[in-house]
């Protein structure tokens, strides 16, 4: 038990004493859970939570559900697991968007990847620009299968019209982890790009997110955007 380790090693008090950083991800995810079980620490639950090649992006892809099935988890650990995570995702995503100036494809690539690289489903997002290309916000205008019928003009330019955007930049990620744009990326792409010069506010490019690396399409040449 934790309790039986000396002062000193427990992560509550390494943390309190050295700081967050200092904590492996096991210890981190036992101060989360807080308790362990009668034959097991919250370390070793949490070792165990994270033991096999995917390690914290376990959790990541596990819903309550699955988490809550897991012996000695259960339904309050796997809420503070999905909460604590979610909390972080939207800081870093709120960290990195704050007064961010986009200058080129690997700026964006940078902006989007942490928080779209896992995603279980297709989420297509605009990035809305200032004169200056700095970042004004982030939306999602749909999540699922990229097709016409879901990211339709009118949803895309509604959201930069409403922030006043000079430009905006076209986001969506491939759950399969292979970012290579398919025919129905293009088609979609061309249709916003052209009702883009008609309300005066530019597409300036379309990056498609994969896992650890992504596709521009001006870089790649589909398109004149300029």
């Amino acid at each position: 038990m934790i309790k039986d380790l000396p002062e000193d090693e427990r992560p509550r008090e390494r943390l309190i004493k050295y700081g967050a950083d200092v904590l492996s991800n096991a210890e981190l995810i036992a101060i989360i859970l807080g308790t362990g079980t009668k034959s097991e620490s919250a370390i070793l639950l949490a070792q165990r939570l994270i033991k096999d090649d995917r390690g914290i992006k376990f959790i990541i892809d596990s819903g309550v559900e699955r988490l809550s099935s897991i012996k000695g988890i259960g339904i309050a650990k796997a809420v503070k697991l999905k909460a604590a995570l979610e909390l972080g995702r939207r800081l870093m995503a709120y960290s990195s968007n704050y007064n961010f100036t986009i200058k080129s494809p690997e700026d964006v690539i940078n902006l989007v990847m942490d928080d779209m690289r896992y995603l279980n489903k297709e989420h297509f997002k605009i990035i809305m620009l200032n004169t200056k290309n700095r970042v004004i916000a982030i939306d999602t205008i749909s999540v699922g299968s990229l097709n016409s019928s879901i990211v339709h003009p009118r949803e895309v330019f509604k959201a930069a019209i409403e922030r006043a955007s000079s430009s905006i930049i076209l986001v969506h990620n491939h759950p399969s982890g292979d970012p290579t744009p398919s025919k129905e990326d293009l088609d979609v792409t061309k249709r916003l790009f052209e009702s883009g010069n008609i309300l005066g506010i530019k597409v300036l490019d379309h990056i498609i997110i994969g896992n650890g690396k992504g596709i521009s399409f001006k870089e790649k040449g589909y398109y004149d955007f300029e």
